[in-house]
């Protein structure tokens, strides 16, 4: 156990049990749902919310140290619940949703950093300065990074389904992209696939419904924010710098942050044990409750000497309860504007450009780009990087998607058409929807020209057909 970790009585409000508080932010919690079930937000609950914090909910004793258990993408606290029962008789849990998912109110964050500063804001809000703290995927990557910025605050850390680098800028960008032009539903229908093994899935339908349901209901300019804090989080290189004890736990047939992702974490963090749990994929927790529960019982209530050695789990069968209804959510939040960098070093210009580059562009084109520079070209690369994507991309002045409009008018009207396919899928990918791109042509045909309009509106119709289409 670790000490300074339980929490002072929470607002004032009708409590849903002796043990259990549910708090969305500022707000009276909610009455206690079916047993088997923990209770949800109410519809009164995005009325009270401050954005800088986070819905949550307590269960377990008041006086008990504290455990954060936050969520994946595209979850709602619902998927610890078969954890709760057990993990309540030793620990306070606090578990949070993200923002715009649950129903929670629909404050995007864009940042894994920005989702970290909230659950720390919330806790604060209620007087936990020390806790132990469990996060699948996303939230595996929030609970990172407040280990690495806020080392005093987190006891034991515990990474489900997690990587210090998820996939690719390129894959979340491009999931952003089929969200802003259809909507969640290509998304809500394939997390099955994603999150849980065949055969769970032909014996669970209920809670292959449940998923689906979770997702759809989801806020999608919060889903399509938390995409982009996935894409710029990348933490290979500070792994050595956790150094709390850490858990991480990973399903055998994990096709998003499988077994590879876990070895990586184990051998950059110097105190960290692996866990592979047969018979589950990618949420872990939902389909192989009893093995998750053990194994974080295990880690927070041990200290571990040995980092290194795994720990083998025996199969579990899951589990067929039902979960708490989901409530409609918000519509499409607009995109942040960039910082001012006018004024950075000329020595910084060129990796900020870099890092806009590949933002707007994608990591694949920016790759074929420096790939194919020689002795010739570098200079030029070079200019293009610091001036075009260091200066002018990066200023204050216009936010990305207003940058995209100006681009696509200027490529049409310089009759430069061969650049024109990057930069719909630049616009793409800066938030503007196939709508707004239309528009946007219709515009040049006025000022450019009908035949300069529609050589545009080709190329531009294929592009967003390919970028747009969701994977079969």
């Amino acid at each position: 156990m670790w000490p300074e970790s339980a929490p002072r009585s929470p607002e004032p409000g009708p409590a849903a049990s002796p043990q259990q508080t549910t708090q969305p932010g500022d707000v009276a919690p909610q009455a206690q749902a079916p047993r088997g079930q923990q209770p949800g937000p109410g519809p009164q609950a995005a009325q009270g919310l401050r954005p800088e914090r986070l819905q949550y909910r307590f269960d377990g004793p008041d006086d008990a140290p504290v455990l954060v258990i936050g969520p994946s993408l595209g979850t709602t606290w619902h998927m610890w619940d078969r954890q709760i029962p057990e993990l309540s008789k030793h620990w306070r849990i606090f578990r949070y949703d993200l923002p715009g998912h649950g129903g929670a109110p629909a404050y995007p964050a864009a940042a894994v950093s920005d989702l970290a500063d909230r659950v720390l804001a919330t806790l604060d809000s209620v007087g936990v300065q020390r806790f132990g703290y469990a996060g699948c995927s996303i939230g595996g990557a929030v609970g990172a990074d407040l280990a690495l910025r806020h080392p005093h605050r987190v006891a034991a850390l515990a990474l489900v389904a997690a990587s210090p680098r998820f996939g690719t800028a390129d894959e979340f960008r491009q999931r952003g992209v089929i969200v802003r032009s259809n909507g969640l539903e290509p998304i809500a229908r394939t997390s099955p696939e994603r999150w849980f093994t065949p055969g769970f899935a032909a014996a669970q339908p209920a809670i292959v419904e449940w998923a689906v349901q979770m997702v759809r209901t989801t806020d999608p300019g919060c889903y399509i924010a938390s995409c982009e804090a996935l894409a710029a989080f990348d933490i290979r290189t500070e792994l050595p710098r956790i150094g709390v004890p850490t858990l991480v736990l990973v399903g055998a047939e994990d096709k998003v942050t499988g077994p590879a992702e876990a070895r990586t974490l184990v051998a950059g963090i110097p105190d960290a044990r692996l866990a592979l749990v047969p018979g589950a994929s990618h949420l872990a927790p939902v389909e192989q409750p009893a093995a998750v529960t053990d194994l974080l019982l295990m880690h927070f209530s041990t200290a571990w000497q040995d980092t290194q050695a795994s720990i083998p789990v025996p199969p579990s069968p899951g589990f067929s309860a039902p979960f708490a209804p989901v409530v409609p959510v918000a519509e499409i939040s607009a995109a942040a504007a960039l910082p001012d960098v006018s004024s950075d070093a000329l020595s910084g210009l060129y990796d900020r450009g870099t890092k806009v580059r590949r933002e707007v562009l994608g990591d694949a084109h920016v790759d074929a780009a420096t790939a194919a520079s020689d002795g010739f070209t570098d200079d030029y690369q070079d200019l293009l990087t610091r001036y075009a994507w260091g200066e002018i991309w990066g200023r204050e002045g216009l936010d990305r998607r207003a940058r995209s409009c100006v681009a696509l008018t200027a490529v049409v009207a310089s009759g430069h058409l061969g650049g024109l396919a990057r930069h719909v899928r630049a616009a793409l990918r800066n938030g503007l929807t196939p709508v707004e791109i239309k528009e946007v042509l219709l515009q040049t045909a006025v000022y450019c020209g009908i035949p300069a309009a529609g050589a545009a509106f080709e190329i531009a119709q294929s592009v967003i057909q390919e970028e747009t289409t969701p994977p079969a």
